[in-house]
Parts: C-alpha cells; structure tokens; sequence
C-alpha cells in the first residue's frame, strides 16, 4: 500500500481482514466466532446459566467487517475530495465488532450494564426484551422497553391494573418472566399477532426464512424480491430515491 500510494497519491487502498493488518493474531487464521469472542460479543450472547451461543456470521464478517470497509472506504473518498490525497483503510472485523460494542461498554462503565451476562435490559434479562414460547411450539418477539409501549404489552395480556412488580425492578423480573411466559403459552404465536396488531406493544412473531418474505409489511414494502428461478432473495437496502439498487445476481 505504501509504494502504492508514493506511486499515486489519491489512491485509496481498503484491505479487509479478520484481525487487522498489525498486531499478534495478525498473520493467523480465523473465523467470525473467533473476532466476536475476542471482543466481548460473543460473550454477551448468553442465557443465564447457559453457555455462549454463537449468532449467525452476521456480526463479524458483515456488519463488522464488509460493513466497516465500505464506511471506510467512502469516508477515504469524501476525505480525499478536501485534501486530495489517498490513504489505506484498515478495516478489521475484530476492530469493526469492537466498534459495534460501544454502547455496551459505554453503559458497563455507567454502571448500568452489570456484569453478568444474561441479566441485562437487553441480553435476555429482561422479562420484556425476550422471546417467549407459544400454544403451537412457535414464539413471539417481546420488545416493549418504553413505559407507553409496556403498557400496551400488558394490556393485550389482559394484565392492564393488575398489581406486578414495577417493570424496571431487577427484583421483579422472576416474577413477571413467569407470568407472561404461563399468558403467552396459552395462544399460538398467530394468535398473538392477531391480538397485537396495530399497537404500540412491540410484540411480533418470530418468522421462519420461508415466512419472513410473506409477511404483509416485507410484502408491502419489497423487502424481499424473487429471481429469475422464483426463489425469493432480500431487496436491496438501504434505498436510494434517485439512483435505486437492486438485489445481487
């Protein structure tokens, strides 16, 4: 990159890697499981008591890596615009997951984020950010976090003035995972959809990958089209009014 850029000053060099291009992992392998883990994230994905699950490779090879590189790589061009030089863009997905961590340490070091994983607002320890299990052996998505959205959750229960520990009580929550996960048991998951359409409760059905494309919202909006063979595949994203994209061949 160096020579490179002696040899043409305005050209941006983007390299993506998993561990950068310095440091002591840089000249070894590794995967998506092995950056997230050395960053704190996979060890943020944890049901008390449970070990790490490992997510789909979404979090380090995309939005950490290939996601990082393109920001990367256009912030290189905006910049090059004022100074009228290029630069290299290092962009490592141990870095870029590091980067997507952020909020977790900034909230660690608050003192709002506790160190056990599993027992946080958003890790599963929260009895109102979790998914839940319903009468079909399905589940619903729980993400009512505001008081106004919580309220709505606990109305579509049938819970609307019953006396339950405050939603934001950590001492509570045992209490309140039980009774919503004994409500929601009761209904199937489309049940459940029916019941909370239209509110503001933030309570949705975990699709399948041969659901998601149907539903009446990805429906409306496009959000998966099909190929040539019909099967069905993601729009592209995000959208640009002028000059729109369109899905990978």
């Amino acid at each position: 990159p160096a020579e490179c850029l002696q040899a043409n000053p305005r050209l941006v060099y983007a390299r993506l890697t998993g561990w950068g291009q310095s440091g002591p992992l840089a000249s070894t392998a590794g995967h998506d499981i092995n950056y997230i883990a050395l960053t704190g994230a996979l060890g943020s994905f944890v049901r008390t008591g449970q070990p790490p699950t490992p997510p789909l490779n979404l979090v380090g090879d995309f939005a950490g890596g290939s996601m990082y590189l393109i920001f990367g790589v256009l912030a290189a061009l905006l910049e090059r615009e004022r100074s009228g030089l290029g630069q290299v863009v290092d962009a490592a997905m141990v870095d870029g997951v590091s980067s997507l961590m952020s909020f977790v340490y900034e909230l660690r070091t608050k003192g709002v984020w506790g160190g056990e994983p599993g027992a946080n607002l958003l890790d599963t320890g929260a009895p109102f950010y979790d998914v839940y299990r319903t009468a079909d052996d399905r589940f619903v998505a729980v993400g009512c976090l505001e008081p106004q959205f919580y309220a709505a959750f606990l109305a579509g229960l049938g819970l609307a003035g019953e006396d339950l520990p405050g939603q934001y009580d950590p001492a509570g929550w045992p209490v309140l995972r039980a009774r919503f996960a004994a409500i929601l048991a009761g209904r199937t998951r489309d049940q459940w959809a029916e019941v909370f359409a239209g509110t503001d409760a933030c309570v949705t059905p975990v699709l399948s990958l041969e659901e998601a494309p149907a539903h009446p919202h990805n429906a409306a909006r496009g959000t998966f089209v099909t190929d040539e063979s019909g099967a069905w595949a993601p729009a592209a994203a995000p959208r640009l009014s002028r000059t729109p994209g369109r899905p990978r061949a």
